[in-house]
């Protein structure tokens, strides 16, 4: 065991966080930390960290054993390049190989017991060189560079001419070479590209050393992590197993948990009616009976009603009118910004019903994409045509349609006038704006509670082709699976930019990857497309059933013909062999007659059996050789 926490404790101003939260952390173990944003995971980080002390209780490590913490927006401030500021966490690597060299010349120069001195020191430091790996240096730091999505170009970019995400991403790159007993991580892939949070992925899995991590990138989680510790109403629960069978244990013990309260409140319920009953016998046994059964139930250990369902935001997106078949055409799109060519020649169709996700490496042109189809920008060549009755719904995630000046109520009662104050009351209540919550300003929201008030108008909307940008930005695990199954529910058609996989996979039936300028469409979830990559890169191919939708258009609806093709081909081989099945039964039952006395001397009964019989065999002998053609396709 490398980490043990006992009974945290932690008040912020009389509110306690955190309540008597104990867990363990085994060697080479990788634990996620979740919980609803303001739960207190960052807190309890930091407390283990020792960033913050804690009220009560104790943290601790196995001795000897070193860890290393990575803040959420932590970044490095320096005036090194980003080369040379990584090197200074191998400087007493390149240092020892410094003396190496000096005491391989300076083995030229003595003799004797000077020489043994020299070689003895030679020696040991040669060994301890070795054992940190100090030959690979060089390649490492390149590689963990190369992984965080830093191009070799930018190696010799001054660490403060950098933006916020990348001085993040070098201090998690200091951190990662560091190679600590215990890693800390705070939503490492924040600033990270989707290359980069596989990258990052694979390092974790194959670390040796434990990893604890915050994040709300359930897929990322889903690949690294062995344990999960939820942080739920201040008290931390370990369960087994990655984040998908953490959400799928939850939902089970809280339905549990829900029916043992409420069969607990029926009891009481019950007890509460017999009593009452007896007393209104108004006898004196009766009066005791009863007295004694209140006795007995104000002894009950009454079960604390769990959180309803009812706490979490509604939402629910209906389309006002069906649009036409086609939705979007694309021809030829082009965009570029000077010095920064986005991606040019894009050209596709999106058929109704379709949910399209888009991917790809930061800086490739998604978001401007999307904003070229709301209007926002302008496409430098090329043309896009929205189909017959199609209502667009944009979620920006910048929330750059929101205005900061105004307050939530304003917000909502002047983009959308025919609302009562009441109805406007009762829409912001479901997405968890209480009371004076709605005269807030805008400006003073965070990032998860202005997500919610797009969805809030988005739901509004009644838009039958949503335009979303990174929608599970700053929302919690909750919040996502809520957008989730409401998408999912969603009659209309659906085109996002998402870094979050596991998002992905739950929505979308194409992909379609932004890439070298270009789009590579998948036809299927997140699963499926890194399927066909791996496929991929295992034939040096550039994808398998990926087609450029570049020059030309890939239609949805030729996909979902083809399927309708294969199904229509599979039902009919299925009918043929029922047909082979029946004419074969009467068949024997034909020889079967034909063997019987009575008919075997009838000439004229076994003639028309005979004939019967040629004419079974000559449709058996069709349908073979279909059947055949039919498999052969």
């Amino acid at each position: 065991m490398i980490l043990q926490v006992s009974n945290v404790t932690k008040a912020f101003d009389g509110n306690e966080i955190l309540t008597d939260c104990s867990f363990h952390i085994e060697e080479n173990e990788k634990a996620a930390l979740v919980g609803a944003n303001g739960t207190g995971k960052s807190t309890l980080l930091k407390i283990i960290a020792g960033v913050l002390s804690l009220d009560s209780g104790n943290i601790t490590f196995k001795n000897g054993a070193s860890f290393g913490y990575l803040a959420q927006q932590e970044a490095v401030s320096s005036d090194n390049t980003i080369w040379d500021e990584l090197v200074t966490v191998k400087q007493h690597l390149l240092d020892e190989e410094a003396e190496i060299r000096r005491l391989e010349q300076e083995m030229k120069k003595v003799s004797g017991d000077e020489l043994d001195a020299v070689m003895e020191k030679y020696t040991r430091l040669t060994h301890d060189f070795e054992l940190n790996n100090g030959f690979a240096v060089k390649s490492e730091i390149t590689g963990v560079l190369k992984g965080l999505g830093f191009s070799e170009d930018e190696f010799d970019k001054s660490v403060g001419t950098l933006s916020g995400g990348q001085k993040t991403r070098v201090a998690l790159a200091k951190l990662l070479l560091t190679h600590p007993d215990l890693i800390m991580l705070d939503e490492p892939t924040n600033h990270l590209d989707l290359s980069s949070i596989e990258w990052l992925e694979g390092f974790l899995q194959g670390y040796r050393g434990a990893v604890i991590v915050v994040a709300h990138d359930r897929y990322f989680l889903d690949k690294i992590v062995s344990k999960v510790i939820d942080v739920d109403d201040g008290r931390a629960r370990v369960y087994a197993g990655n984040y998908s069978a953490f959400s799928e244990k939850k939902r089970a013990l809280r339905e549990a948990e829900l029916r043992a309260y409420l069969n607990q409140q029926e009891e009481i319920h019950h007890q509460e009616q017999v009593i009452e009953k007896l007393k209104s016998f108004n006898r004196e046994k009766s009066i005791k009976r009863a007295e004694s059964r209140e006795k007995l139930l104000d002894k009950i250990d009454r079960i604390e009603k769990p959180k309803e369902l009812d706490d979490a935001m509604k939402l629910k997106i209906t389309p006002s009118i069906v649009s036409g078949r086609d939705v979007l055409d694309i021809d030829s799109l082009g965009k570029s910004y000077p010095g920064n060519p986005l991606f040019s020649d894009v050209s596709m169709h999106i058929d109704r019903g379709e949910r399209v996700a888009v991917i790809g490496n930061n800086g490739t042109g998604k978001t401007t994409l999307l904003k070229i189809l709301t209007g926002l920008e302008r496409a430098d060549e090329g043309s896009f045509r929205l189909g017959t009755n199609v209502k667009i719904g944009y979620y920006d995630q910048e929330h750059q349609v929101l205005h900061p000046e105004k307050t939530l109520f304003q917000e909502m009662s002047d983009d959308f006038p025919m609302m009562d104050n009441t109805r406007i009351r009762n829409t912001l209540a479901a997405f968890l704006f209480y009371g004076d919550d709605v005269f807030k300003q805008v400006s003073a929201l965070s990032g998860g509670e202005r997500g919610r008030l797009s969805l809030a108008k988005l739901m509004l909307s009644n838009a039958n082709f949503l335009i979303l940008d990174e929608p599970t930005n700053h929302l919690d695990a909750t919040s996502k699976e809520i957008l989730e199954n409401a998408l999912n529910e969603y009659e209309g058609t659906l085109l996002y930019v998402s870094h979050d996989r596991y998002f992905i996979n739950q929505t979308a039936t194409r992909i379609l990857e932004l890439k070298g300028g270009n789009f590579i469409s998948y036809p299927g979830n997140y699963d499926y497309y890194m399927e066909k990559k791996t496929e991929a890169a295992d034939t040096d191919g550039e994808s398998i059933q990926a087609e450029k939708v570049s020059g030309s258009k890939l239609s949805w609806r030729e996909k979902k013909a083809e399927e309708a093709e294969k199904r229509k081909k599979a039902s009919r081989i299925k009918r043929i062999e029922d047909e082979i099945s029946l004419l074969e039964k009467h068949q024997k039952e034909i020889d079967m007659a034909m063997s019987v006395p009575d008919i075997a001397t009838d000439v004229k009964k076994l003639t028309d059996l005979s004939n019967e019989a040629a004419v079974i065999n000559e449709k058996l002998d069709k349908l073979y050789e279909e059947w055949e053609e039919m498999q052969g396709e």
